[in-house]
C-alpha cells in the first residue's frame, strides 16, 4: 500500500479529535510536484507540522501521566475495599476499571502510532523531495527529527506495558469471563470513543506492524520492526 493512502486511511480510523494533528502529507507532496517548489517553503511546513506534533504529543503524554496516577489510585482503592470479600460484591466496580483501562491502553497505543506514522511520513516526503530536487535535505533533517519529543515514545511504552502487565495481575480472569470481559470492553469502547477506540486500536497495531516489519526497502531512516505476536494485538483478548 502506498503510504499516501495509509496515513490517509490512518487519519480517518483515528480519534475524531486528533484528524487535524497529523502530517500534511498530501500538500506536501503536491508542493514538490509543482513546476518550482521553493525549498523555503516546504521547510516552512515541516517544521510547522512538527511543532503541531510536538505540542499534541506532550500534551496527550501529560494528561496519560496524571490519568495513571488516577488509575493506580482507584485500584489501591479497590483492593483495600475489596480485602477477603467476595468479588462479586465488587463487580460492577471492577468491571468499570477494567474497561477504563482497556481505553486508556487504547488510547496510549494510538499515541505511539501517531508517533511512527508522522516520523515515518517525514522521512518519506524528504526522500520524495530529495530525488525530485537532487537534493541532501532528508539526513540533516531527520536527525534533528530524532530529538524532538514527538519522537521520544518511551515513556508512554513503558505504560503500555505496565497496565497489561497490572491487569493480568490484579484483575485476573477465567477462559470464560474474559469472552465476556473482550466484548464487553470493545462495545463500551465503541460508545465512549465515538469511532471506537477499540477498532482505532487495532487499526494503529496493524499500521505500526506493516511500517516497523524489515523489508528489501529499509534503511537508516526506518523505524525498527515491531514484534507483535497475534494474540497481542488486543489488550482486551484475556479480559
Amino acid at each position: 500500500m502506498k503510504f499516501g493512502k495509509r496515513i490517509k486511511e490512518q487519519i480517518q480510523e483515528s480519534l475524531p479529535e486528533w484528524r487535524g494533528k497529523f502530517l500534511r502529507y498530501k500538500e506536501l507532496k503536491n508542493l514538490i510536484s509543482s513546476p518550482d517548489p521553493a525549498e523555503f517553503i516546504f521547510i516552512g511546513l515541516l517544521n510547522a507540522d512538527i511543532d503541531k506534533f510536538n505540542a499534541f504529543f506532550v500534551e496527550q503524554e501529560e494528561d496519560f501521566i496524571i490519568y495513571h496516577k488516577e488509575l493506580q489510585y482507584r485500584i489501591q482503592r479497590l483492593v483495600e475495599k475489596c480485602g477477603d470479600n467476595d468479588d462479586e460484591t465488587f463487580r460492577e466496580e471492577i468491571d468499570d476499571i477494567r474497561k477504563d483501562i482497556v481505553n486508556f491502553h487504547g488510547e496510549m497505543v494510538l499515541l505511539v502510532n501517531y508517533s511512527n506514522i508522522n516520523y515515518t511520513g517525514l522521512a518519506k516526503i524528504l526522500k520524495k523531495y530529495d530525488k525530485r530536487r537532487g537534493g541532501a535535505l532528508r539526513s540533516p533533517f531527520i536527525q534533528k527529527v530524532l530529538h524532538q519529543p514527538f519522537f521520544k515514545t518511551d515513556l508512554v511504552s513503558r505504560l503500555v506495558r505496565e497496565w497489561e502487565t497490572t491487569i493480568d495481575a490484579v484483575f485476573p480472569a477465567s477462559n470464560a469471563e474474559a469472552e465476556r470481559g473482550y466484548e464487553r470492553s470493545a462495545a463500551v469502547s465503541s460508545a465512549a470513543a465515538g469511532e471506537g477506540i477499540f477498532r482505532n486500536t487495532v487499526a494503529a497495531l496493524v499500521t505500526m506492524r506493516e511500517m516497523r516489519r524489515g523489508s528489501s526497502t529499509y534503511s537508516a531512516f526506518s523505524l525498527p520492526p515491531v514484534n507483535l505476536s497475534d494474540p497481542d494485538l488486543v489488550l482486551g483478548r484475556c479480559r
